[in-house]
Parts: structure tokens; sequence; C-alpha cells
């Protein structure tokens, strides 16, 4: 078993990874897989009695089959995927687009449940509006996770998809940051639902959240234990010697809390920015990264140095995500920005607070603010870049502005197939309710969009569904020798847990079986 282990540790040891446009094409067969599923469900009445069957093959598949056999040439999957979606493009739409899940808890102001108040009462509704998109890309990011944490032992899966050691980029690099940026994009549905929440007192807050990721170190120590005990192959220079991902992603949340009296007062991404400029200084000019190449793990502290040295960077990433949460959950890109405003400004005893967070969602705007950062973040990556190579394990500042860029542009993508297939527009009437005939309601119309099915049930127990694929592929790698196994009995077995993940999924669909 000692032999195999070193075998298995050399196998995942030394990357040095691939290109960033490799990576992305890859990430881009997500996007066309839901052009696809969107085209069909927007032009033809498809998939009937066999949806799950549908879902699985439409939107599953191709991301496998993407890192496996298409790892070389994703572009040519990605054209087979959208040739049929030129060619749905030539019928007319449905009359009625597939409704939102959400549907009955979106129709809030009005009779015929479609129109919303331009002006609402004191009392507002402090529900945000579904985004479909961000269902879509969560889950999205989620299973192209669990699918690469078992594919990359064998050898189908391209070595340049596997994290690198030191320096490099890598499909599987970017996946530890998309699931920070993604945890970072959530955490500001309770801000931006009670902006007072920023002013609220930092120890009950910590007191609460705290309690929330108890489980979650929990669960990292678990994993520690368990790794030691089996002699399970492990990759030392992830994270070091006892870190693992868990503790990274309990600790991102206490710290964010941390941070709530400057995010309150300075723009969020300016302070995710300046966070990782800090990151990079300390790193560059204050020893940290002599410290994480060439330190000997000489004690309990340099044994993890990776995992605590690459720490703040992450915390970048996570107010990055922050900072596109605040743009693209609220009705548009400016209401995180006004309600910081107001607060900072003192309540109002002459007008009621204006700001419905439920309010219609302005899609075009939220796409232009989208299409300027990724712009930002993708010019800034090319600069850095000249003179300081993408490196996951420092998380240093190219690394951040990878994440960003990288996460910002596919969930532009994610929004703007929605625009496409389907569209709604909205339009000011008077309220016939209103005997002043001064108050005017916002009402929209069009097809509604959702997040595939399979997407939100994976979305709904996303981290239980993580946890069940780590356990699934520790037991697969402990009783097979995965780095020997051939192309085509590797296709079946990633096939079987693929179709194994996604069922689990499905089958709980309709009850989260745990909150974070």
């Amino acid at each position: 078993m000692s032999d195999y282990k070193a075998s298995k540790e050399a196998f995942v040891s030394g990357m040095t990874g691939s290109t960033v446009f490799h990576v992305n094409m890859i990430s881009g067969v997500a996007l066309s897989s839901i052009a696809l599923h969107s085209a069909l469900r927007s032009r033809v009445q498809a998939f009937g009695s066999a949806y799950f069957l549908a879902e699985f093959v439409i939107l599953a598949m191709p991301l496998l089959l993407s890192m496996t056999l298409f790892g070389e040439a994703p572009g040519a999957l990605s054209l087979l995927l959208l040739v049929p979606v030129l060619v749905l493009l030539l019928l007319p739409p449905l009359e009625k687009g597939t409704p939102l899940p959400a549907e009955s808890r979106d129709e809030l102001a009005s009779p015929n449940g479609r129109s919303r108040a331009e002006t609402p009462p004191m009392h507002l509704s402090q529900s945000l509006r579904p985004l479909p998109a961000l269902t879509t890309y969560r889950a999205h990011m989620m299973l192209m996770t669990v699918l690469s944490i078992l594919a990359v032992d064998f050898p189908v899966f391209p070595r340049v998809l596997a994290k690198c050691e030191t320096y490099g980029v890598s499909l599987m690099d970017i996946g530890v940051g998309s699931f920070v940026f993604s945890q970072g994009v959530v955490s500001a549905i309770p801000i931006i639902k009670d902006i007072s929440y920023l002013q609220a007192p930092i120890l009950p807050k910590l007191k609460s959240i705290s309690r929330k990721m108890i489980p979650i170190i929990a669960l990292g120590i678990l994993r520690v234990v368990l790794v030691k005990g089996t002699e399970y192959p492990e990759h030392v220079t992830e994270y070091g010697v006892h870190w693992n991902f868990f503790f990274t992603f309990a600790l991102l949340p206490i710290i964010e809390v941390l941070l709530h009296p400057i995010i309150l007062r300075i723009p969020v991404a300016l302070l995710g920015l300046w966070i990782g400029v800090l990151h990079q200084f300390a790193l560059s000019s204050g020893g940290m990264k002599d410290v994480l190449l060439n330190a000997s793990r000489s004690n309990i502290i340099f044994a993890n140095k990776e995992g605590l040295l690459s720490l703040l960077g992450y915390v970048s990433i996570h107010i990055l995500g922050l900072s596109l949460g605040t743009i693209i959950l609220p009705p548009s890109p400016s209401f995180f920005r006004k309600q910081q405003q107001q607060l900072l400004d003192g309540p109002s005893s002459h007008r009621p607070s204006k700001l419905d967070p439920s309010a219609p969602r302005q899609n075009a705007k939220v796409i232009i603010e989208l299409m300027s950062y990724s712009v930002v973040w993708w010019m800034l990556l090319a600069f850095v870049r000249l003179g300081l190579e993408v490196s996951r394990r420092m998380a240093n500042i190219s690394y951040v502005l990878w994440v960003a860029a990288y996460n910002t542009s596919f969930i532009l993508g994610y929004i703007f197939l929605d625009m496409i297939f389907f569209p709604t527009r909205t339009s000011k009437i008077r309220d016939p309710t209103d005997p002043s005939g001064k108050r005017l309601l916002i009402e929209e119309k069009g097809s509604k969009s959702s997040a595939p099915a399979l997407l939100e049930a994976i979305n709904k127990n996303a981290f239980i569904v993580f946890l069940l694929s780590n356990v699934v592929t520790g037991l697969i790698n402990l009783n097979i020798q995965t780095m020997f196994v051939g192309n085509v009995k590797a296709m079946c077995l990633l096939c079987a847990y693929s179709m194994g993940m996604c069922v689990f999924a499905w089958l709980f669909r309709s009850k989260r079986l745990w909150k974070l």
C-alpha cells in the first residue's frame, strides 16, 4: 500500500497546468449545454416523462466528457452542442416559457400577479427575486468540482487539468477559487435584504456564524483523521500536512463579519482588491513567499504553511464574490450602493425608503455592469501576469484576479443566455386601485426562466452532494488502483459515479438536507 501511495501522490504532483484559454474552453462546454437545454425548453415540448435522464445527458455528461475524452479538444464538444441550438433558433418560441418554480412567491404586488408598485409601501417585502442564472452557475460549478475530484485519479483525465504544484493554471485550480467566489456571492443575500445587518454588533454575529461553521470545522478534523488513519494518498503542498479546504471554507464567513464595518463604508470590490494587494505585498516583500516555498515543516504552523498563508488570498476572492452578489442579486446594480448611502446618511423621517429588494430586476443594466467588471478583471490579470504567474498554492494576486475574471465572465454568460431564450420586458402602468391615479405599477411580460430542474436539485443540497462525492471518491480509491485503470473502464466508473451523484440530488430535490 505504501508503494502505491507514493506512486499515486507522484501521479497528482508536480503539475504545471495548461493555459487560461484552454480552461475557459473546457468550462465553456457548460454554457453550451445550457444553451442547448434552453433552446429545447423554449422552442419545443422536450423531455416529457424522461425529464431527469434528458437533463443528465444534456447537462452532466458534456461536463464529464469535456474533462476526459474531449479534454484536449473541448471546442469540438461545444460545437457539437451548439449546432442543434442554431437549428432550434430557427423555430418560433413557445407561447409561454417554463414557469419559474418560485413563481407564486414572486407575484406579490397585484391581483393579476404580474405587476409591482414603482413606489412601494413602508413595509417592503424583504425577499429577493430568484436569479435562475445564479442557480445554474453554482450547480454547474459544483457538478464540475464533483466530477473532477474523482476523474483526476484516472489517466483519462489530462494531467494538464490537475492542480498545479506551485505556478500555473488548470481546471482544478480554478475550481477551488470558484467554490470560494460562489460562497461570497450568496453571502450578499442577508446584507441586501437588510443593510442594517452591517451595523449590527459584531460579537452576536460572530457567535451566530461560528455555530454554523462548527460542523464544517468538525468535517475538516474528521478528514484529517481518516486520511492519516487509512494512509490515503494526499498532496501535502495543496494546503499542508493537517490543513484542508474545509478549514479555509469555514473561516471565510467569520472573517467577512469582522470586515462589516469597512464593507459599509467603501466599495466592496475595492476592499477585495486591496486585500489581494496586501496579501501579495506580504508574499513578495514580507517574506511569506520564501517561507511557503522553502521553510521546513518543523512545527504545526510550518507544517500547514500553505493553508495558513493562502488564507488572506481566499478572503480577497470571497469579498470579490460578495461584491458581485451585490450587483446581480438586487433589482439594479446600484441598489446596494444606494443602500450604503442611505444608511450612512441616517434615517429620514420625511420620506419612506424607495429601495425594494423584491422589485423587478433590471437585467440589461446588470449585463452592462458585469461586462465592465469582466473587462477590468481580465485586463488587470493580463497586466499582472507580465511579472507574476498565477499560483493557487499561494492564492497570490494573479490567482485572485483570474478567479474574479473567470467567474464574473461565466455568470455574465448564464444571465445573457437567460435573456436570449427567456426575454422579458417591463412597462409602467397606472394602478387601477389608486383613486389619485398617481401610483404606478411595473408590469413584467414575457417568458419566465428557471434553472434546469436537475441543477436546482444539485444547488439545493450542494454541500451534501460535495461531501458525498468526497466519501465515494475515497471509497473508490481505497478499493481500486485508479491510476492503472484503462480509459474505457474509467469512463464506465465515472459515468456511474456522476449518475449516482445526480440521482441522489434528484431524490432529495424537495428537501434541503443541510442549510449553511
